[in-house]
């Protein structure tokens, strides 16, 4: 049986990190007009919120941005890995880890939230608005 985002959301109750909410603000900032947003779920793997452009697409790349919901153990253990092109998305304060052909194949910027942590989170979702600027060629 396929879950669905929503599905998923409503049945992560079990969260004292406060991860739940970063996880819906970055799949928020994704949803702009001509951003397509996919979601695959793996369950005991990840749940996996996929963003992509036809831009992105006709330069064969499939997603824009990932944000995967890694599931170690328990709900109550789950964090956030939010990559991105690394062309595609700048990294002024040194926060992300270069992950050499980590999306695709291609050179990827990375993210890791694993708290609470509002500063942290503000951060990355600049680095997704920015992905989403950098997909439309604004």
């Amino acid at each position: 049986m396929e879950t669905s985002f929503e599905d998923f959301m409503a049945a992560w109750t079990d969260d004292p990190m406060h991860i739940k909410e970063a996880c819906l603000r970055f799949r928020d900032t994704l949803a702009q007009p001509d951003i397509t947003i996919s979601f695959l779920a793996r369950p005991t793997i990840s749940y996996s919120i996929r963003a992509s452009h036809p831009n992105a697409r006709a330069q064969n790349r499939d997603y824009i941005a990932l944000v995967d919901v890694i599931d170690d153990d328990t709900p109550a253990t789950r964090w956030l890995s939010v990559c991105m092109y690394a062309d595609m998305v700048t990294d002024p304060e040194e926060q992300g880890d270069f992950v050499p052909q980590g999306l695709g194949g291609e050179d990827a910027l990375c993210f890791t939230l694993d708290e609470e942590n509002p500063k942290q989170c503000a951060y990355i979702a600049a680095r997704l608005t920015e992905v989403v600027q950098a997909a439309k060629g604004a």
